[in-house]
């Protein structure tokens, strides 16, 4: 197996018996020697993006995600497609479907609606994907993951925990919301059967541990398993939003309060894949990490 990294990125805790040849990349978009990485290789996995930035200090944040989402994903199709590589499997975002779900599930086929500028440079990834494999015969399978946690988890869900292990009171028991996750084993597997399936090719599929939880839900459910409480009071929901819209903090708030709901039967029904591990185990296992993690730091 052949992996390319960003220079000085962690490198992931594989099986003793996985052989890896790792290459260090500065930069995505400055790669000259495809040819060399892709001899011998018949399926690519497409992983790397530049993702959510919380202080955007870009003056176009549009432009510097179409750098790396979306030209360096089409220099790489054409590279795969010249080097003879078979398929490419391409992890995209939920966030090509929208922002938040209300009367039903987000679908794979659902008109594309990004909303900001990350969904949008995924979803014109997609559909330069599509193009260059109608051009070239490259077979193309895209996968749109909601949020992904487990150990090493970042951003949104890592605050959560941080804020379930506290137990700080929050007012959010009136909060009804249907949020849909997916555990990284889960969506690891499910990349894997994506890149054999003779029936993944030219698909998109959505993926999810396949049970939804609301915001209260997963901060009881995160809360227990860290060994604290998780207080929780009674607030509608719609003044929480107005608060936070006057404080500058609306979006953050949307993802706290809205719900994302995502139909990941298609992948089921198509490739019969079904998730190998509960969101049971996939949180017991996120908030075992986190638990080491903050051992670590207070000893230090």
């Amino acid at each position: 197996m052949r992996a390319l990294a960003r220079t000085g990125s962690p490198r992931p805790i594989l099986p003793d018996n996985t052989q890896v040849e790792w290459t260090d990349i500065a930069d995505l978009c400055t790669i000259t020697d495809w040819p060399k990485l892709l001899d011998g290789v018949t399926t690519v996995i497409h992983l790397a993006a530049r993702t959510h930035v919380l202080h955007e200090t870009e003056a176009d944040s549009l432009s510097a995600y179409r750098r790396i989402n979306v030209t360096a994903t089409e220099n790489l199709a054409h590279a795969c497609a010249k080097a003879g590589v078979k398929r490419l499997v391409f992890l995209s975002s939920i966030k090509v479907n929208g922002e938040s779900t209300t009367r039903q599930p987000f679908r794979a086929t659902d008109t594309p609606q990004p909303q900001d500028a990350y969904g949008i440079s995924k979803c014109e990834a997609e559909q330069a994907l599509f193009r260059i494999a109608s051009e070239t015969g490259l077979e193309i399978t895209v996968i749109r993951p909601p949020l992904v946690y487990g150990p090493g988890v970042k951003g949104n869900f890592r605050r959560l925990l941080g804020i379930a292990r506290r137990g700080w009171p929050l007012p959010l028991a009136s909060v009804h919301n249907r949020r849909s996750f997916v555990y990284v084993e889960n969506l690891a597997d499910a990349i894997a059967v994506c890149t054999t399936h003779p029936a993944a090719a030219g698909k998109t599929f959505l993926v999810s541990d396949g049970t939804e939880l609301s915001t209260p839900q997963l901060i009881r459910e995160l809360a227990l398993r860290l060994g604290a409480r998780a207080p929780l009071w009674p607030c509608p929901a719609w003044l929480l939003q107005g608060a936070a819209t006057a404080m500058g903090r609306g979006a953050e708030a949307a993802r706290l309060l809205g719900s994302l709901q995502v139909d990941s039967t298609g992948i089921r029904s198509e490739l019969g894949w079904s998730p190998p591990y509960s969101p049971a185990q996939g949180l017991d296992q996120t908030a075992r990490w986190f638990s080491g993690q903050s051992s670590v730091k207070s000893n230090t």
